[in-house]
């Protein structure tokens, strides 16, 4: 029995800490990113600084510690122990603690910065870091990737070659040149994923080359490697959170601010709207304080969209970076039948956002063609890792990157 308990009691945490990625109410704002302004990949170089950071909007300066692991390309656990891939700490806690400063929501803010004096990296693949309070509870988990540059990977983009998704889906194409590494088996040894805008949600793996050259891996598939273009991100910036700003209608000062949205309208006809985005991603930031970390103040954003009916069978979501492009109850929209509206309320930290509204259907398929759209000239970011493992390795290298910007065809 007793034996039973432990293996149960394992089986249970592995699920919990490698299957959860929504934190509870009252942690906000977590974003991991490089300390590079305007940099928003965790898909970086080994040995690049990362910045994990988040708020306890408690506001009681609970302890909380961050753990390291290595994962396999797939995201399961690796087999190797910490001291393989750590020098130093596995899990350690998180030092750079401080209060907010006049703000009407009260938060403490933590900030780890990894490799650190006490936890330095030295092998490159997929890493899991989790986010565990005092009592060994898991908080959150948030994902990043560390690459060597032993391959160079060519990545181009274009329209669909598949003509019925000709003018809403987009092709990726990739070449993988490996002169550095000696690849027996490119089946077994090679593993890729393809990432739009850094979402792993929609992420592609499981591709094989088709086409194979002395040195060279040639992916140039017409169907398999086609994501949808969606539409340009909607966005707001409330850096000034007293006042209306960019796309901000309405000011209310309640117990916080209030700030109201202007409503995005579906139309029948879908059309390509082009404004310039960060591709989902939020930045903090506040005109109203000298350090956004601990003076930005949150306000409650007030989200609408206005439909012709309501969408059958279907539920529909606020969609972005600023939780991890989560589903959750939290930025659900709720149906207005009398206003024919779908809104929803989601306390945010000052700053600026890009955001959209996505679909779920039964099958939990998550889609943009019934808000904004699918549009192959929409501008998107896309990464291709390389992973390699040869016969008898016991972790997922990361050989190589690729990442094109496509603009689109005009």
């Amino acid at each position: 029995m007793k034996r039973l308990f432990c293996f149960t009691f394992f089986f249970t945490y592995c699920f919990i800490v490698f299957g959860q990625t929504t934190a509870p109410d009252y942690i906000k704002s977590i974003q991991l990113k490089p300390i590079e302004e305007n940099n928003f990949s965790t898909i970086v170089p080994l040995g690049t600084i990362l910045e994990l950071n988040f708020d306890d909007l408690q506001g009681d300066q609970k302890d909380y510690y961050y753990k390291i692991q290595l994962m396999n390309h797939d995201w399961t656990p690796s087999n190797l122990i910490s001291n393989q891939y750590l020098s130093g700490f596995q899990s350690n806690i998180i030092f750079d603690v401080e209060n907010s400063f006049n703000t009407f929501q009260n938060y403490t803010h933590y900030s780890v910065r990894f490799p650190n004096r006490n936890t330095r990296i030295t092998k490159s693949g997929n890493y899991l870091v989790s986010i565990l309070n005092s009592d060994d509870e898991l908080i959150f988990t948030r994902r990043f990737t560390l690459y060597e540059s032993k391959a160079i990977v060519g990545v181009s983009v274009s329209r669909s070659r598949n003509t019925a998704n000709l003018n809403t889906q987009q092709t990726v194409n990739f070449i993988v040149n490996h002169s550095g590494i000696k690849i027996n088996n490119p089946n077994q040894e090679i593993h890729v994923a393809i990432l739009q805008n850094q979402n792993w949600k929609t992420a592609i793996t499981n591709i094989q080359p088709q086409f194979y050259k002395p040195n060279q891996l040639i992916y140039r598939y017409t169907r398999k490697t086609n994501f949808w273009g969606g539409n340009q991100y909607l966005f707001f910036d409330n850096k000034i959170i007293r006042n209306s700003s960019i796309n901000v209608a309405k000011v209310e000062r309640k117990d916080l601010y209030h700030n109201y949205l202007y409503p995005y309208k579906v139309k029948e006809v879908k059309s390509y709207t082009y404004n310039p985005d960060i591709n989902g991603q939020f930045i903090i930031r506040t005109l109203e304080g000298s350090n956004p970390k601990t003076e930005a103040d949150y306000a409650m954003m007030h989200f609408s969209l206005e439909v012709e009916e309501e969408f059958t069978g279907k539920e529909v979501y606020v969609y972005g970076a600023f939780n991890n492009f989560n589903l959750s109850e939290t930025n659900q929209m709720a149906y207005d039948s009398t206003r024919n509206t779908y809104t929803a309320n989601i306390l945010l930290k000052q700053g600026f956002y890009n955001y959209t509204f996505v679909t779920k259907s039964d099958d939990g398929s998550i889609s943009q063609a019934e808000t904004l759209g699918n549009f192959s000239k929409t501008e998107n970011d896309y990464t291709v890792i390389v992973y390699y493992k040869p016969f008898g390795g016991l972790f997922d290298r990361v050989i190589g990157v690729g990442n094109i910007l496509f603009e689109g065809e005009r």
